[in-house]
C-alpha cells in the first residue's frame, strides 16, 4: 500500500513540472449504511465508507493528453457498493476477495487504478491507449449495449470499470466511426479478446449507433462471441431511447437479446424530471447472470420510473422504483439531497425490497441470496467535489 501511494505521489509530482496544463480533481464520499435485516442477516448492522476519486490531467505537447484515475477506499462494518465491487473485480468471484484489503484496527482499506491512459488528438483521428472507460448506447437506466460496464439502477453511483485496450475514432463527413480493441475479461487467460466497430450520426433531433463486437474463442465459447447492436434516441418534446444487443455463441446456449425502450419528460419548468425504462432481459444476453457479469438480472422482464422534484435550487426529491415484472418484486428508493455550498452535498436514500408473489429477485430475502436479505437499506452520505 506505501509503495502504491509512493508511485501516485511520484506520478503527480513528475507531471506536474514537465507538464503544460496540470490539473488535479476528484470527489470524496464519507456514507453510512444502514440496514435491517432478515432472514438469516443480523436484525441490524451498519457500515461506514470514506472513499475517494482522485483524478488527474495533463496535456503533453500539442496533441496528447494523459489521463488517470485512482480510487481509494477505507470502510468498516457492511461493506459498501465500492467495497464490494472492488473485492468482485480482484477475485473473480461474488464473494468479497479480503486479499484485496489492508486491515487496520477498525477499518479495512484497499486502492484501485480506475483509469490510465493516453489520447492523441489530431486532424483525422482520436487514439486512446491504455486503461480507458469505452462506453456504447445513449441508453439511460440499463444501457444493454454497454457491454464493458453492465448498469444496475440499485446502484446509481457505481463507478464504470476501466477497460484495458485501445479505442481509435475517424470522423468521415460528419460521422463518427470507431474501432477498438481490448484485452480479456480474464487477465490471466490468453483467450477472449475483443474487437469491434461501431458508428454514429448526431442531428438536432436525435441521434443513431450501431455497433458490431466479436470476441475470440475461450473456456466456454470454441468459436467466439459475436455481438449486434443499435441504439437510437429523439429528441421531441419528451425524449425517448431505444437500445438493442443480441450475443451470438454459435456452440452455446450463451445466445440472448436484451432490449431496452424508454421516455423522459420535463415539466413545470424544468422542477418535475419523469423518466421510464423497460428491459427485456434474455436468457444467456450480455445483461442476463453470468460468470462475467456479478451485477445482472435473473429474470426477462424488468420496468424502471422514477421522478425527480426540484424543491429549490439547491434541494431535491425523488422516488424511483425498480420492478421485476416476471416474479413481481420490486424495490423502491426515496431520496433527498442538499447542495450545502458549491460543491458539497448531502444525502440521504432508502431502499424498501417489496413481494407482491412469491419471494422474488428484488424483495426482502431473494431466492439467491440463501435465506439472507434486508427489509429496509439506507445510506446517509456527505459528498465533496474539488
Amino acid at each position: 500500500m506505501k509503495r502504491f501511494f509512493l508511485l501516485i505521489g511520484a506520478t503527480v509530482h513528475i507531471f506536474s513540472l514537465s507538464a503544460q496544463d496540470f490539473r488535479i480533481s476528484g470527489r470524496s464520499d464519507t456514507t453510512v449504511m444502514l440496514n435491517s435485516g432478515t432472514g438469516d442477516a443480523p436484525e441490524f448492522s451498519y457500515g461506514i465508507e470514506e472513499y475517494v476519486n482522485l483524478r488527474i490531467q495533463t496535456t503533453l505537447g500539442e496533441y496528447a493528453t494523459f489521463y488517470g484515475a485512482f480510487n481509494l477506499i477505507a470502510s468498516s462494518g457492511i461493506p459498501s457498493q465500492n467495497a464490494s465491487a472492488l473485492g468482485q473485480l480482484n477475485s473473480g468471484v461474488t464473494g468479497m476477495n479480503t486479499s484485496s484489503f489492508i486491515f487496520g484496527d477498525n477499518y479495512t482499506s484497499a486502492v484501485e487504478l480506475e483509469r490510465l491512459y493516453i489520447r492523441i488528438n489530431s486532424d483525422f483521428a482520436d487514439l486512446d491507449l491504455g486503461l480507458m472507460r469505452l462506453a456504447f448506447g445513449f441508453a439511460t437506466v440499463f444501457g444493454p449495449m454497454d457491454f464493458f460496464n453492465y448498469r444496475n439502477p440499485l446502484f446509481p453511483d457505481a463507478r464504470p470499470r476501466g477497460i484495458l485496450g485501445y479505442s481509435a475514432a475517424f470522423y468521415p463527413r460528419g460521422l463518427k466511426v470507431t474501432t477498438f480493441g481490448t484485452a480479456p475479461v480474464n487477465p490471466l487467460l490468453n483467450a477472449g479478446f475483443r474487437f469491434g466497430l461501431s458508428a454514429e450520426q448526431h442531428w438536432r433531433w436525435g441521434s443513431v449507433q450501431g455497433l458490431y463486437s466479436y470476441e475470440t474463442p475461450k473456456e466456454y465459447s470454441s468459436q467466439g462471441v459475436h455481438r449486434f447492436g443499435a441504439s437510437m434516441k429523439i429528441d421531441w418534446k419528451c425524449g425517448i431511447v431505444s437500445e438493442l444487443l443480441y450475443a451470438l455463441n454459435a456452440d452455446s446456449s450463451l445466445n440472448g437479446l436484451a432490449a431496452t425502450v424508454g421516455a423522459d419528460y420535463s415539466m413545470f419548468d424544468g422542477k418535475l424530471y419523469l423518466l421510464a425504462e423497460y428491459l427485456f432481459n434474455g436468457d444467456g444476453s450480455s445483461t442476463a447472470r453470468n460468470a462475467e457479469n456479478i451485477g445482472g438480472f435473473l429474470n426477462n422482464h424488468y420496468l424502471y420510473a422514477s421522478g425527480t422534484y426540484s424543491i429549490t435550487d439547491y434541494t431535491t426529491v425523488s422516488l424511483a422504483v425498480l420492478s421485476s415484472l416476471s416474479d413481481g418484486s420490486l424495490a423502491p428508493i426515496v431520496s433527498a439531497s442538499h447542495e450545502l455550498f458549491q460543491g458539497f452535498n448531502l444525502s440521504c436514500s432508502a431502499r424498501i425490497p417489496l413481494d407482491t408473489r412469491d419471494p422474488g429477485e428484488l424483495g426482502p430475502t431473494p431466492p439467491q441470496s440463501n435465506n439472507v436479505g434486508s427489509r429496509i437499506i439506507v445510506n446517509l452520505k456527505a459528498q465533496l467535489k474539488f
